[in-house]
């Protein structure tokens, strides 16, 4: 059924998450809250239409088998939006189940069992092909960034940012909560070339936490012979 297409609110990514069985949905939400999505669920298809004319999703992921109405009438009700992405999940991972998800309008098909990374990397490839300027922006927290317009923003604040400390803020907010070894961080954000100062790094962290307030090291966090880590929080 062909959907009016309405203009994005702002604010995180939105995924809506379908399925019946509790555990899979908080599981889910819990996962992709902690990767800076708003995240709703529906325990089945009918539920489901309510919550996307309501929170209106930038990504569904549904499950094929529940109540009331199943994933695959549910993903053709909702093929009709060129910039909503949709994802099925099923125990039945079967060829024809997935072809036919597929036909129906769906982007990808992932078989349960799952792995949660998977269907985060394939929930951002949705994004990607459906909604680019979206999937450029990467968060941490309140800190978000956009790639497109290179803006950062802490909470309300604007961040008035160089290039070189945008794009090491944005390298560290990418890999949030992973330690990043100096050379590692140099390598990617000065690129594979660079034979300056190695102390250009801690130069433009000190740069950062004072642009970020963080006095304290809690954010921007030193690994004493390593290099640094972001918070992941």
């Amino acid at each position: 059924m062909a959907q009016e297409v309405r203009p994005r609110r702002p604010g995180p990514p939105r995924v809506l998450v379908v399925d019946d069985e509790a555990a899979i949905t908080d599981f889910v939400r819990l996962g992709l809250s902690r990767e800076g999505f708003a995240v709703e669920t529906a325990p089945d298809g009918r539920a489901a239409l309510s919550a996307v004319d309501r929170f209106q999703p930038d990504v569904v992921v549904v499950d094929v088998m529940m109540p009331r109405m199943d994933g695959l009438s549910l993903t053709r009700e909702l093929a009709g939006d060129p910039r909503r992405g949709l994802i099925i999940l099923s125990a039945r991972d079967e060829t024809g189940d997935r072809i036919r998800g597929l036909d129906l309008g769906a982007d990808d098909y992932l078989g349960k069992p799952f792995d949660f990374g998977e269907l985060l990397a394939r929930l951002r490839s949705v994004l990607r092909r459906r909604q680019p300027e979206l999937a450029a922006v990467v968060r941490a927290g309140s800190l978000e960034l956009d790639r497109s317009t290179r803006q950062a923003r802490l909470g309300e604040r604007e961040l008035q940012l160089s290039t070189r400390e945008f794009d090491l803020l944005a390298y560290l907010v990418e890999h949030r909560g992973e330690v990043l070894e100096r050379d590692r961080i140099l390598n990617a954000v000065w690129g594979v070339s660079f034979y300056g100062d190695g102390n250009n790094l801690e130069v433009y962290v000190r740069y950062l936490r004072v642009k970020l307030g963080d006095q304290d090291r809690s954010l921007i966090q030193t690994v004493r012979g390593v290099g640094y880590r972001l918070a992941a929080g």
